[in-house]
């Protein structure tokens, strides 16, 4: 049997860089991706030779999911984001950053979305899992993730429309 250290190291190295994609996707901010990876890594490795054999990445961002789901439930809320977004200037000329922004304004919706919305989106639409893999990851049923999904596109879809730096002439962009 190879060393368990040896394969949880090969496991981190190999999968971390998309592991801390779906940690930054659940919290919005890099530094807490870091940590919240790190805070998962720590708690999985104990348990590795049990979840080495079976699906350790699953059991990875299940566990991203609920430890950023109790961070959240703990995290003080006083202070209030403003939705507006500053006045932009259009001009003819092809914007090299257009895809950034996009990105960037995607990421700032997705983060206002409840905790459990933004769990599905990350791991249905970014992680790529089916609907029955993603339930599975978040301990639930298959029209669960369904009906989050379906509220969380329905919402994002009706935010996208209202952010005036994805549009050009009053005409919508076309991504």
């Amino acid at each position: 049997m190879r060393d368990a250290q040896a394969d949880f190291e090969e496991f981190v190295a190999a999968r971390g860089p998309r592991l801390l994609r779906v940690a930054w996707l659940l919290t919005g901010d890099t530094h807490l991706a870091e940590d919240l990876l790190q805070t998962v890594l720590a708690k999985v490795w104990p348990k590795w030779r049990g979840i080495a054999g079976e699906n350790p990445e699953a059991y990875v961002r299940r566990a991203l999911v609920n430890t950023a789901s109790s961070w959240w439930q703990r995290r003080w809320r006083g202070e209030v984001p403003h939705g507006e977004v500053p006045d932009t200037v259009v001009t003819a000329v092809e914007d090299p950053f257009a895809s950034v922004d996009l990105e960037q304004s995607l990421a700032v919706l997705i983060r206002r979305l409840p905790a459990r919305q933004r769990a599905v989106v990350v791991l249905r639409y970014f992680e790529d899992l089916s609907v029955e893999e993603t339930a599975e990851v978040l301990g639930c049923r298959p029209g669960t993730v369904k009906s989050q999904a379906s509220k969380a596109l329905t919402m994002l879809r009706g935010q996208l429309a209202a952010v005036p730096s994805l549009t050009r002439g009053g005409e919508r962009c076309e991504r």
